[in-house]
């Protein structure tokens, strides 16, 4: 059994989700959103998403985490904002020891969907369906839970 973090990072909504995964059989174990004060300056909100994202990987102890890669968007400066919050989240990771796999948002769109190009309801509703316990309140937080399957369905083949 292999305990897999799955972290969607976001300077205002870092996702997270924890589940299990042993061959074809996935539990969900629990999910939810690491929310940075919005009115903090940028270094305090990184802070708190280490402190946080440090936190999770202390109660859960997950031997693996899921990551999304960040890619240009059509504001380079949002781009930067974004890659502080995924360092700071992975650097939280690290320094527990745990291994990271980085995953581009089409590879884990395709891993769960069969379509790189899956919309927000698409991933969610394979979510659902692929563990029914999960019940994520928002996109941040379903992205997450899609992270960690998709790390599931693409590491198992490469056992």
């Amino acid at each position: 059994m292999v305990r897999i973090i799955g972290i969607d990072p976001g300077l205002l909504h870092t996702g997270w989700a924890v589940i299990e995964s042993l061959n074809a059989d996935r539990k969900y174990i629990a999910s939810g959103v690491v929310l940075p004060p919005k009115t903090d300056t940028l270094p305090n909100r990184l802070n708190y998403i280490f402190k946080e994202v440090s936190k999770l990987c202390e109660t859960f102890k997950p031997d693996e985490c899921s990551i999304e890669i960040t890619f240009v968007n059509k504001n380079p400066q949002t781009t930067l904002i974004l890659g502080h919050a995924r360092a700071a989240a992975i650097v939280a990771v690290a320094n527990k020891d745990i291994p990271i796999f980085e995953y581009e948002p089409n590879k884990i769109k395709k891993a769960l969907t069969s379509s790189g190009h899956a919309d927000k309801e698409q991933v969610y509703k394979m979510v659902r369906m692929l563990l029914p316990r999960a019940m994520p309140k928002t996109p941040d937080e379903s992205d997450a839970v899609a992270i960690a399957l998709a790390h599931s369905n693409m590491s198992k083949f490469s056992l």
